[in-house]
C-alpha cells in the first residue's frame, strides 16, 4: 500500500480502530481475570494481537487478542502448574501453529465437525458464567464448573448482609448493572450510535457509580509501568516441557486457538466483499503472536469474532485498523493506567457473564437438527462433558462421537436378493461392504438355493474391503460343485474375480 492509498483510507481506518479499541479494552482485562491472570496480561496480548499479528495476518480484517474460548483452559493450567509455566506452553503452542501454517495445514484445522466446535464454545460459555458469577460478588471462583455450581448458594449467602454480613452485594449490583446496560444497548441502540460498544457503556457507568458512592469493591490492579507486567520467559522453564502433561496442554492450546481463529476468519469473510483470508498465513501469524505472548508471559491469543465483526461493521477495509487498535491499547495503558485502576472487577465479570451466555448458541444447536439427531447429541454431550469434567475431555468426547458416527455410516450396508429369472438371482448391495457386515452377508448367501447363478453388481457400493471379497470368493468356490455360479459385475474386477474362482476350482487358464 503506497502513501496515497494510506491517505485515502486513513480516516475510515482510524474510526474503525477506535471502535475496536473500545470493544477490546474491557474484554482484554475481563478475559485475563477469568483466566486467573492479572488484567495487564490480557492487555499485553491485545497489544501484540493488534500491532504484530495485525501486520502479519492472512485475514486482514480479523482482530486478534485474548479469547474467552481459552479462558477456561488457561485458568486450569495456571491452577495446576503455576503462572510461570504458561510461557513455555504458549511458546510451544505458537511454534506448532507457525509450523502448521508453513506446511500449509490451515485447511485441516477447519475439518473439525461444527457440532464439536459449537459444543466446545457452549461448554466454555457455561463455565465462564459459573465462574464469573462468583467474581461478580467479589469472591474467588472455584477450580471447576461443578464446584462453582455447588458453592454458589454459600457465596450468595456471604454476599447478603442479613445472612453473612458481607458487602459482595454491592459488587453484584455493579455486575448486574453492566449486564443490563449491555443487553439494553444491544436491543435499543440508535443507528447513529451503533459503533459505540455496550461493554464500554456498562463498565463506564458502573465505574462512575462505584466512585460516586465510594463503594468498597475490588478494583482492577494494573501496574503504573507496563514493563512491570512482563514476566520474561526463563530458559530453565523450557526444561519442564519434558512433562507429558505440559506437552498435551501445548497441543490443546494450539488446536483450540487455531480452530477458533480459522472459524472466525471464515465468518469474517462472509461479512465483506474484500480480500479473502489466507488461512495458512493467518495460522503462521497467530503462531508468531502466541510465541511472543509466551516469551512475555501474557495470555494466549486467537482471532476473535466479536472484535472482528465490530471492525467490519465500523467500515474497515485494510489491516491498518487492527494494527492501530493495538497502538491505542498500548497508548492507553502507558498514559492512563491510573484510570484503569478505578474499574470494578465485578463490572468486568459482568461483561464476561454476558459474553459467556452468548457463547451458548441455541440457534446453532437448532441448526444442527437439519443434519439429524447425532450432531445435536454431539453438541450437547461435548458441552456437558466440558462443564462436568474438563475442556480436553469434552473435546475428545466430541471427536469420539464424530468418529463413531462416521464408523456407523461407513458400516451401513443394505443387502437384498432379487429374482431375475428361473435359477438366477441378483445380490444387491448398497453402501459400504466392510468386515462389520460379514455376518449379515454370510446369512444372506446361506439362503441362496443350490444350483443358482448369482449376479453381484458392485455399482451400488462406495467401498468393499478384503473380508467381503474373500467371503464372496469362498462362497463361489464352495458351491461351484453344487451347480451354483457367482458373477461379480464390475468391469475389470469381474474378470479378476472369476479368474480366481476358476483357478481355485482347478480350472487353470
Amino acid at each position: 500500500m503506497n502513501i496515497a492509498q494510506i491517505k485515502a483510507v486513513l480516516p475510515r481506518e482510524l474510526l474503525a480502530s477506535v471502535v475496536v479499541f473500545l470493544v477490546a479494552l474491557p474484554l482484554c482485562m475481563g478475559i485475563a481475570i477469568a483466566s486467573g491472570m492479572p488484567p495487564s496480561k490480557g492487555l499485553i496480548t491485545g497489544i501484540i494481537g493488534g500491532i504484530v499479528v495485525g501486520f502479519l495476518a492472512g485475514s486482514p480484517l480479523q482482530v486478534s487478542g485474548p479469547a474467552a474460548g481459552l479462558a477456561v483452559l488457561v485458568f486450569e493450567l495456571v491452577r495446576q502448574h503455576g503462572m510461570a509455566m504458561l510461557g513455555p506452553i504458549l511458546l510451544l503452542a505458537g511454534l506448532l501453529q507457525l509450523l502448521a501454517g508453513r506446511f500449509k495445514l490451515g485447511c485441516w484445522f477447519r475439518v473439525t465437525a461444527p457440532a464439536v466446535v459449537y459444543g466446545m464454545l457452549a461448554g466454555i460459555g457455561v463455565l465462564i458464567v459459573l465462574s464469573q458469577i462468583h467474581v461478580m460478588l467479589d469472591q474467588a471462583p472455584q477450580p471447576s464448573g461443578l464446584s462453582n455450581l455447588i458453592e454458589f448458594p454459600a457465596v450468595v449467602g456471604q454476599a447478603i448482609p442479613s445472612i453473612g454480613g458481607g458487602l459482595g452485594w454491592q459488587a453484584g449490583l455493579l455486575g448486574l448493572l453492566t449486564i443490563a446496560v449491555m443487553y439494553a444497548w444491544e436491543k435499543l441502540r440508535p443507528q447513529k450510535l451503533r459503533f459505540v460498544p455496550g461493554a464500554l457503556l456498562g463498565v463506564g457507568l458502573a465505574t462512575g457509580l462505584s466512585l460516586f458512592f465510594a463503594m468498597p469493591v475490588k478494583r482492577v490492579e494494573v501496574p503504573a509501568n507496563l514493563a512491570e507486567a512482563i514476566d520474561w520467559l526463563r530458559p530453565a522453564d523450557l526444561l519442564n516441557l519434558a512433562d507429558p502433561t505440559l506437552l498435551i496442554a501445548a497441543i490443546a492450546v494450539a488446536f483450540i486457538a487455531s480452530a477458533e481463529t480459522l472459524l472466525s476468519a471464515a465468518a469474517v469473510d462472509r461479512m465483506h466483499n474484500g480480500q479473502r483470508s489466507d488461512f495458512d498465513r493467518e495460522l503462521s501469524a497467530q503462531g508468531v503472536g502466541n510465541m511472543l505472548c509466551g516469551i512475555l508471559g501474557a495470555l494466549p491469543m486467537t482471532g476473535v469474532i466479536v472484535r472482528s465483526s465490530a471492525n467490519v461493521q465500523a467500515g474497515a477495509q485494510t489491516r491498518l485498523s487492527a494494527i492501530l487498535h493495538g497502538v491505542w491499547l498500548l497508548g492507553f495503558v502507558v498514559l492512563l493506567s491510573s484510570l484503569l485502576q478505578s474499574i470494578p472487577v465485578a463490572s468486568l465479570a459482568g461483561v464476561l457473564v454476558f459474553t459467556g451466555v452468548k457463547l451458548v448458541d441455541f440457534k446453532a444447536f437448532k441448526g444442527l437438527g437439519r443434519y439429524g439427531r447425532m450432531p445435536m447429541f454431539t453438541y450437547a454431550a461435548t458441552a456437558l462433558a466440558i462443564v462436568f469434567t474438563d475442556l480436553l475431555t469434552g473435546v475428545l468426547l466430541g471427536f469420539a462421537l464424530t468418529l463413531l458416527k462416521l464408523a456407523f455410516k461407513a458400516a451401513r450396508l443394505k443387502i437384498t436378493l432379487v429374482d431375475q429369472a428361473p435359477g438366477e438371482v441378483e445380490l444387491r448391495m448398497v453402501g459400504s461392504a466392510t468386515f462389520l457386515k460379514v455376518p449379515a452377508l454370510t446369512k444372506t448367501l446361506a439362503s441362496i438355493p443350490e444350483g443358482t447363478t448369482v449376479h453381484v453388481p458392485l455399482a451400488g457400493l462406495n467401498y468393499i474391503d478384503h473380508s467381503c471379497l474373500e467371503l464372496l470368493e469362498d462362497w463361489g468356490r464352495a458351491n461351484q460343485s453344487k451347480g451354483s455360479r457367482m458373477i461379480i459385475e464390475s468391469r475389470g474386477l469381474k474378470r479378476r474375480i472369476e479368474g480366481r474362482l476358476r483357478t481355485s476350482a482347478g480350472f487353470g487358464s
